[in-house]
């Protein structure tokens, strides 16, 4: 990640000066549309399940969320929320909203707005909202007054107000309370939703583009850009071209062996960005052949992880020992177990948990093979590193069969409805070693947890972490945390990437962080007149 440096006193008269004799030519062009892709039709209700990816970036812009991450080191900063504080050591949280805020159809924004998304909506187990589980530990909202709420907690959660910045959208109660389903609301999701951020819908073409213009009534006032199109492209190659031929202002997700030829039009640039996000393969542990440890630890060691990461990233990756990347800083710890890769070890341990080669070369036991349901999703480099795991499991006598399946096909069927035996993927989590939603026996079967891992110790270091106010007890719990978690595998652990963005280089004002919590700021997005 980059950081903005403290500039020396002498260093801002001169740049100061500077930008007075140059400020024709920095001047915002107000009449720009800037155009940039996504790879499916969004669901636009921040909480509806669906194409999780393809919503996500669209709904930060329109659905604003109590907290947002700050362009400087990712921390929690104001949102629709100016203030918070915890109290009752942790149980509670108070957080003060913004005055002057309105929906983009004149309604008041208020604290009933806040009550409703959460008690109504996400808190409600019969709508199944996308993330819920991250929220689990939130037991009702209070309103105080209208704008003041309360997060009343039925155990502490220390990170709840990173939570509330990763994809945590307000929805209007007055829009969507009377419904049936407020998730299911086809001109909401599909259609022209009331949102808060700083552009809104115009309109939206199914298979098309979504096509977003200022919000005149937005709180902070009057965007820069004359509005944005989000165009939709499956083929992440075709987005890259569409990029280099001037059609394309940001492409997401860039994949690495693009990166040379979008910084050879001189028209782009490529952020290079850290999250915390790692890439998986995901063993359903409802399968009783997964449930044996060694056979998870040979499927590791038989990957060849930095060869991938060379192969896939072209380099612009690190091995992951678990789901806490090192950007963490004082809450990551490096020292826990490792499996570099040794498929001679790998078929040993096959063999001890007495998994032989059969005269077919595929491992069995007892009757059962060794072989895999195996689907994949058509989304950047899932395919292709999907089938480089398939040949090294191949090379210790473990098969699969590989299932190449549409991408909101896969999110329906795989992630959402458990229908795999193994499947590589990735989660994309807020800047905090709190990762129960994705590891927590809550959360299996029906939330994050996506290899319906239970272990009841780990349950309670999580714990332990959520309770803990201070960066000590957090860095000495989450520590544990990782290092149970690197001895049990609940998931294979491949990588944690960077995260490529390409952007027009007259693009302004877009923050060199995560490509997701970047949209969160696009009202101080701008592109310069030339």
């Amino acid at each position: 990640m980059k950081f903005r440096r403290t500039l020396t006193r002498p260093l801002v008269a001169l740049l100061v000066a500077l930008t007075a004799a140059g400020a024709i030519a920095q001047e915002p062009d107000r009449s720009v549309v800037l155009n940039l892709a996504t790879n499916a039709d969004p669901t636009l209700n921040p909480w509806t399940p669906g194409a999780v990816i393809e919503s996500n970036l669209i709904n930060t812009i329109l659905f604003e969320q109590l907290t947002r991450y700050s362009p400087e080191d990712l921390t929690p900063s104001p949102m629709l929320a100016t203030s918070w504080q915890a109290e009752e050591g942790g149980l509670a949280w108070v957080f003060e909203l913004r005055q002057g805020v309105v929906w983009s159809d004149g309604d008041p924004f208020d604290a009933a707005d806040v009550a409703f998304t959460f008690n109504d909506v996400v808190l409600n187990p019969d709508l199944g909202a996308q993330s819920a589980s991250q929220f689990s530990a939130i037991d009702r909202v209070e309103v105080i007054d209208d704008h003041t709420v309360r997060f009343v907690l039925n155990e502490p959660f220390s990170a709840l107000p990173y939570y509330l910045a990763s994809f945590a959208g307000i929805i209007p109660v007055h829009v969507l309370g009377e419904a049936e389903n407020p998730l299911q609301v086809a001109s909401f999701n599909k259609g022209i939703p009331v949102t808060t951020g700083p552009y809104k819908v115009a309109e939206f073409v199914p298979g098309s583009f979504v096509r977003l213009v200022p919000n005149e009534l937005y709180w902070a006032g009057e965007p820069k850009l004359a509005g944005m199109v989000f165009r939709i492209i499956p083929d992440l190659n075709t987005q890259v071209a569409e990029a280099m031929a001037g059609q394309l202002d940001v492409v997401t997700r860039l994949s690495p062996q693009n990166v040379r030829g979008i910084e050879s039009t001189g028209a782009l640039e490529v952020l290079r960005q850290s999250q915390n996000l790692f890439f998986f393969v995901a063993p359903n542990h409802d399968d009783e052949r997964l449930a044996d440890v060694r056979v998870r630890q040979a499927m590791t060691m038989a990957i060849d992880r930095e060869a991938m990461i060379q192969a896939i990233l072209d380099g612009y990756g690190e091995v992951a020992s678990g789901p806490v990347a090192p950007m963490l800083g004082a809450l990551f710890n490096g020292d826990v177990r490792q499996y570099p890769y040794d498929p001679e070890a790998a078929a040993a341990l096959l063999d001890e948990a007495g998994w032989t080669v059969g005269p077919d070369g595929v491992r069995q036991k007892d009757g059962q093979r060794l072989s895999f349901y195996m689907p994949t999703g058509q989304f950047g480099d899932l395919v292709p590193a999907t089938l480089l795991v398939q040949q090294y499991w191949q090379d210790v006598g473990i098969e699969t069969d590989v299932q190449v399946m549409e991408w909101n096909a896969y999110i329906q069927d795989v992630v959402l409805g458990r229908d795999y035996e193994v499947t590589l993927a990735w989660w994309s989590m807020p800047p905090t070693a709190d990762v129960a939603p994705y590891f927590s026996c809550d959360a299996a079967q029906t939330g994050n947890n996506i290899p319906n891992y239970c272990n009841e110790d780990l349950d309670r270091i999580m714990d332990e972490g959520r309770a803990a106010l201070t960066l000590e007890e957090q860095a000495d719990a989450y520590g544990r945390m990782q290092e149970l978690l690197a001895e049990e595998l609940a998931y294979i652990y491949l990588w944690w990437p960077d995260i490529l963005t390409a952007k027009s280089v007259r693009l302004q004002g877009f923050p060199e962080i995560t490509a997701s919590a970047a949209f969160q700021h696009s009202f101080d997005w701008y592109v310069t007149a030339r």
